[in-house]
């Protein structure tokens, strides 16, 4: 076990030393303000306060830890080695900035709650973030730092045999409607017939009425491919299907159609099912209520997992209404339009609520790489090359690698061609060394 002397034991402290030591790596670690027991302690310790006591590793504290609310906290980046760092602490330091305050501000996700420039969608985008203005969005530095500070570690007690974990990945496969054309109703049929006609998309026409008649596989209908590659993979893929009334923004299937449901409980079979909120969930905990209770009853079990419709977040609501539903797990956090690494790591985390300064029982996991963002590079290749970066970044720190494709990116038409090799990429990533 860690001992860490320290001036004030805060509930910021605690998250932060804990996912940089217990999280990533997997040491337990405890805390005490009184010398004589950090002097008494014979294993790995480190004193994190305003000067040292006199030679152990020491960390100069920043204020962010032990204040309570939101600051227009002042930030400097800076180069260190292969990386970038913030907070600086001076030269009696172990490491040349609070590693802590820095980890907390990421995934605490502070800067979300300060203002900032909102997309179409009210979204947070990768371009408001610190990470991305300072060109370390591509990294996953919180987990970067942990294992240089291990380092430190290593070299002052020698004797001490660090527990090692392993790469892994969490595959998401994101289902806002399980079928282009098959069960959507009389009236949705005929507006898109009528929209077909009008807009002169015959081929789209004559494939929606081939699917209709049952001479040709809808688009959409991916779930064989799917399950069959999580047949021949130790790694559980996690389905998130969409069950919401249909609305502007989510034109899903009905949920109480048989075949849809059939379809959910057979996936379920195989895979991990969560439940893909609505746009309207997002703002009203009533809506999501209703959704977690259907998709409940489908399941015959506890729902532990949600991914909000258009990766949009709402901080702290989003997050509180689904620690009030007793929702264990989240998958919202990431960028559309940017790989990377939005809450700075690797590592699922826990929602820390800012305005009551709690950890809370919501486990966060980001995901890294949304099949939209690979759209931009235009060539195959360019597509394999970025994925590969983001594999190669997690896979130096033994990371949770957190990728999300929709049924339909399977689909190998228009511009989801060479999808299904980019998925096997992360798929075979994990027999690589």
């Amino acid at each position: 076990m860690l001992l860490v002397y320290t001036h004030k034991i805060s509930p910021r402290l605690k998250y932060a030393f804990k996912h940089i030591f217990t999280r990533i790596l997997g040491i337990p670690v405890n805390f005490t303000t009184t010398i004589e027991d950090f002097i008494a302690h014979d294993s790995l310790k480190m004193s994190y306060t305003r000067q040292p006591l006199s030679n152990e590793i020491f960390v100069k504290s920043h204020d962010i830890l032990y204040e309570q609310g939101l600051e227009d906290v002042e930030i400097h980046v800076q180069d260190w080695e292969e990386t970038k760092c913030f907070f600086s602490s001076g030269e009696k330091s172990a490491i040349p900035f609070d590693i802590f305050s820095a980890s907390f501000y990421l995934l605490s996700r502070y800067e979300e709650y300060l203002p900032h420039v909102k997309d179409e969608y009210g979204r947070f985008t990768a371009q408001e973030s610190l990470a991305f203005k300072h060109h370390f969005l591509h990294q996953p530095v919180v987990d970067i730092w942990a294992y240089k500070f291990r380092k430190v570690l290593e070299e002052n007690f020698p004797d001490f045999v660090f527990p090692e974990r392993h790469y892994a990945i969490k595959p998401i496969i994101d289902v806002p409607s399980a079928y282009n054309f098959k069960l959507k109703g009389i009236l949705r049929t005929l507006g898109g017939t009528v929209k077909d006609i009008f807009s002169f998309s015959f081929k789209k026409l004559y494939y929606r009425y081939m699917v209709l008649f049952g001479f040709k596989r809808d688009t959409y209908d991916t779930f064989k491919y799917i399950i069959n590659k999580q047949k021949h993979s130790q790694f559980k893929f996690l389905f998130f299907f969409l069950i919401g009334d249909y609305s502007t923004y989510d034109k899903g299937i009905d949920a109480q159609k048989k075949k849809f449901i059939s379809l959910i409980k057979q996936v379920a079979d195989y895979c991990q099912v969560g439940l893909k909120a609505s746009y309207f969930a997002l703002e009203d905990i009533a809506v999501l209520k209703k959704e977690k209770l259907r998709m409940e009853s489908i399941l015959n079990t506890s729902l532990t997992a949600s991914r909000h419709s258009f990766s949009k977040l709402n901080l702290p609501e989003s997050y509180r209404n689904l620690v009030e539903l007793e929702i264990l797990e989240d998958y919202t956090m990431g960028y559309v339009n940017h790989p990377g690494f939005r809450a700075g790591t690797c590592t699922p985390f826990f929602f820390y609520d800012l305005d009551y300064e709690i950890q809370t029982p919501l486990k966060i996991y980001s995901y890294h790489v949304l099949d939209y963002s690979l759209l931009k590079y235009h060539s195959l290749l360019d597509k394999k090359k970025a994925l590969n970066e983001v594999v190669y970044q997690i896979k130096k720190v033994r990371g949770e690698f957190v990728p999300v494709f929709h049924n339909y990116t399977f689909s190998e038409v228009d511009r989801w061609k060479g999808y299904k090799e980019l998925f096997n990429i992360i798929l075979e990533s994990t027999h690589e060394d």
